[in-house]
């Protein structure tokens, strides 16, 4: 199968452009990643994840030490870009 008839399938809108996908049993998105001339489908996030999200107004510490652990220890596979499921993640979810 194509990468277009794969993305018509998932319902996504183009390259780069996450969707979640809540029926996925372990994965709560899915991107079909495009640098270059490569691309890759990319499924990422934990599905169901409560403490995932954007910073807040109001946030407790709690939520910043969360988020801050995040990014440190993924580190590494963030710097790797776009065609990393640690840096859609960190772009969509934290």
């Amino acid at each position: 199968m194509d990468r277009t008839a794969i993305m018509k399938k998932l319902g996504l809108q183009g390259f780069n452009k996450p969707k979640r996908t809540p029926s996925h049993p372990k994965k709560s998105h899915v991107v079909m990643s495009k640098e270059g001339d490569k691309t890759k489908l990319i499924r990422f996030g934990e599905q169901g994840a409560s403490v995932a999200g954007k910073p807040k107004a109001g946030e407790s510490e709690r939520m910043k030490a969360k988020r801050k652990s995040f990014k440190a220890r993924h580190a590494r596979n963030i710097a790797k870009g776009k065609m990393s499921a640690a840096w859609w993640a960190d772009k969509v979810k934290w």
